[in-house]
């Protein structure tokens, strides 16, 4: 099984998506279930992870109404209010079978230290207590409080998004690789090997190098705690859908067929839970 663990849907039609500026008018449009599935069946997809992308309760439950519609989403990773005291309610209340993690924009938060506010660990915790997975969008800032929070709840399944967005068009190169090499130290993190061709300059990425992070996640990780992720349709900015695969493809050349598999789907499905058959 191949599974897609990271993309998105939206319309901005029917809601504000801020961060939807004008250096992205290229993917300011609907994507739905329709633009996606040739896609997956051309590349032999067999299920994906589908990623919220505005902090909205609104959105988190319309993408689960989505994937109940479109059977190749096997799990939806949602957003709700952490600092909510009732967030297991909140979470009971969205609950089901694909609902499977739960995420925020931490990155975006002006303190770096945003994880670990008491409330945010409490909604951390509310989340894993539910059964689910939560997902670190974080860059080298946030990693020395990812590491915290992972260290503090090591009942949480916890996956970082995109390598964390090591800095490829120029900063701390080493406070990033020491901060994730760390938290791949830690055995209930996992890592989605995605979202790098964003991160580079668009237009030099495809000079060759940038598989060599996968690389480097995936002797930190090991296959068996890192999965693909094309995070599409936000990669159209500066790739196609193949072509995102074709480097992670490439990244694997040197593994056996056992490891290959958990990369392209057994790492997601045992994270995330996911039904392996619809």
């Amino acid at each position: 099984m191949i599974v897609d663990a990271h993309h998105h849907l939206w319309d901005p039609a029917l809601a504000d998506y801020p961060w939807m500026t004008d250096e992205v008018a290229a993917i300011r449009r609907r994507f739905g279930p329709d633009d996606l599935e040739p896609l997956l069946r051309e590349h032999g997809i067999d299920g994906t992870v589908l990623v919220q992308a505005r902090s909205s309760l609104d959105e988190t439950r319309w993408l689960l109404e989505l994937a109940d519609a479109a059977p190749f989403v096997r799990g939806v990773v949602g957003w709700i209010d952490l600092t909510d005291p009732d967030a297991a309610g909140v979470l009971a209340e969205l609950g089901g079978r694909r609902l499977v993690g739960i995420r925020h924009q931490v990155h975006d938060e002006p303190d770096p230290e945003w994880l670990l506010r008491p409330d945010v660990q409490r909604g951390i915790a509310a989340v894993g207590a539910a059964g689910l997975a939560y997902d670190f969008l974080v860059r080298a800032r946030e990693l020395p409080a990812a590491l915290e929070t992972a260290r503090a709840q090591p009942g949480v399944r916890f996956v970082v998004d995109h390598l964390a967005k090591p800095p490829l068009r120029g900063g701390d190169m080493g406070a990033w690789a020491e901060g994730l090499e760390s938290l791949a130290g830690l055995p209930n993190v996992t890592c989605k090997l995605s979202g790098l061709v964003t991160e580079a300059d668009s237009s030099t990425w495809r000079k060759g190098g940038l598989f060599e992070f996968h690389r480097r996640a995936i002797e930190w990780f090991g296959p068996e705690r890192c999965m693909f992720g094309s995070d599409w349709p936000i990669c159209l900015l500066a790739a196609e859908y193949v072509e995102v695969l074709d480097l992670l493809l490439r990244a694997l050349d040197d593994l056996g067929a056992a490891e290959r598999a958990e990369v392209l789907g057994g790492t997601a499905a045992r994270t995330y839970r996911l039904a392996t058959e619809e």
